[in-house]
């Protein structure tokens, strides 16, 4: 049964200024549009403003600037998105991945279990693995070798950890992700593909949250290192020798090559990619479906995807791209005979 909370109690909670009646009762979240009396909504873009005169929340998170244009029960707070994340986070309801140990569990007799740990069924944890203290592992998961992994880590249903993969604390890993895979590593000996043992491992840090069917390779010689407030979305292809910053955030679809560094605090937006051995400065944003080629070393917003247009004006733009080198040839001829009649009027 879902817990009720006091307006008075969630207002406390977020640090937010209280105005109406503390003694309301809120059950969860909704939009303005859906929201019932027993609901809390929240506007954090001034544009949908006009949504206040409609809803039927039973109370309305809101910034100081909107706050008058709402009659009934507020909490007033700077940044209502944030606290939205905050308050979603309390009244969770989301299962746990796992409950207790279950009987087809398959736990190495060397691996080393922390107090409260939850593991699913016909989940593996091999030799030598080391489990922190009230961590969560999914139906189905594979932790491998002297893996590591941290206190109050999340993972879903089979969520796969090669060996010596080590993961820090209060991570999030979705369902599918495959952590510590081999890294495309080949030499060609006259045609043939030799295989490069990937020797390295994967290095994550604490609160790193990893989307479904994303896959992390280890090294190849040093280690691939996600640092501490990482979140990466769905589907993303991390390749050997790749260090993303603190802080970063990286969108479905997108690819880094091997060894790419991401700074701290950048924005990599959906199906971008990232060219192997290009360094990326801190602070850096990167529109979707770009392509980087060379390295950036000063913050800013980068974009290098075509906007959509319809297929009329994108059939007359490919064909002036096509006759690109062309246009160039006339341009150049025209310059040259722009300079000799230059030179006839001032003779």
């Amino acid at each position: 049964m879902t817990k009720l909370h006091t307006l008075s109690q969630l207002a406390e909670y977020l640090g937010a200024q209280l105005q109406g009646d503390g003694d309301k009762s809120i059950r969860n979240i909704a939009t303005l549009a859906q929201a019932k009396d027993d609901q809390i909504a929240f506007l954090a873009n001034s544009k949908y403003r006009g949504q206040l005169e409609d809803t039927t929340a039973g109370a309305v998170i809101l910034s100081e600037k909107d706050a008058d244009y709402f009659a009934g029960n507020k909490l007033i707070i700077a940044d209502p998105y944030v606290a939205y994340a905050k308050l979603a986070q309390k009244l969770d309801s989301t299962p746990s991945a796992a409950s207790g140990v279950h009987r087809t569990a398959v736990i190495s007799d060397t691996a080393t279990l922390g107090e409260n740990v939850s593991v699913g069924a016909n989940a593996v944890i091999e030799d030598g693995a080391v489990i922190g203290d009230d961590v969560e592992i999914g139906p189905g998961c594979f932790i491998g070798k002297h893996a590591k992994i941290g206190a109050k880590t999340k993972l879903w249903a089979n969520v796969t950890i090669y060996h010596e993969v080590q993961i820090g604390e209060q991570c999030l890993f979705q369902s599918g992700a495959v952590i510590g895979s081999d890294g495309f590593g080949y030499a060609n000996e006259k045609g043939e593909w030799v295989k490069i043992p990937q020797v390295g491992t994967v290095i994550i840090g604490d609160r790193v949250e990893v989307g479904a069917s994303t896959s992390i390779d280890r090294g190849a010689l040093e280690d691939t290192i996600i640092h501490s407030n990482v979140i990466l979305d769905n589907q993303i292809q991390i390749a050997h020798n790749v260090e993303v910053g603190y802080g970063t955030a990286i969108a479905g679809c997108t690819v880094l090559a091997g060894s790419v560094k991401i700074g701290k605090y950048c924005q990599i937006g959906g199906m971008t990619a990232i060219n192997g051995h290009n360094e990326i400065c801190d602070g850096v944003v990167i529109t979707g479906m770009s392509m980087v080629t060379k390295g950036i070393t000063e913050p800013g917003i980068y974009s290098s995807g075509l906007p959509h247009q319809t297929n009329k004006e994108w059939r007359k733009s490919i064909a002036h791209l096509r006759n690109l080198s062309d246009f160039k040839s006339r341009l150049k001829a025209l310059e040259v005979l722009t300079a000799k009649l230059k030179e006839t009027d001032v003779e």
